[in-house]
């Protein structure tokens, strides 16, 4: 049997990557972030962990890997994620998307899925 462990996401700002990832999942650090790692985890139940390591290179402006945060209500969710420092993706959205471009303050992008009643009256 196998299982990921850990989601490894690329940071140029390791603390200020733990405030916002932390604030967004509700997660906090494990244990006491490294100067080059930290390990987050939910505050209150189960769930991934998402591990960030300090990266010397800038994010990719066309990664073949990103979160997809689901939503029950994506409007406020996004908002909040853009009062916590995200910013929006400019992205060629085809008719219908259920999801939203962001990108976290050191641009490694992911989307906000629409999860809740929106999604389930599109299927």
């Amino acid at each position: 049997m196998i299982r990921i462990g850990s989601i490894v996401w690329g940071v140029r700002d390791l603390p200020r990557a733990v405030a916002f990832w932390s604030a967004a999942l509700g997660y906090r650090p494990l244990r006491e972030p490294d100067v080059d790692w930290a390990i987050l985890v939910p505050v209150a139940g189960a769930g991934p962990q998402l591990a960030l390591k300090l990266v010397g290179s800038e994010a990719n402006p066309s990664p073949r890997h990103h979160l997809d945060l689901y939503a029950d209500d994506q409007e406020a969710e996004a908002a909040r994620l853009r009062g916590l420092g995200a910013e929006d993706v400019a992205w060629d959205y085809e008719e219908g998307a259920d999801y939203v471009v962001l990108a976290d303050p050191d641009g490694n992008r992911f989307c906000v899925v629409a999860a809740g009643e929106a999604a389930a009256s599109s299927s």
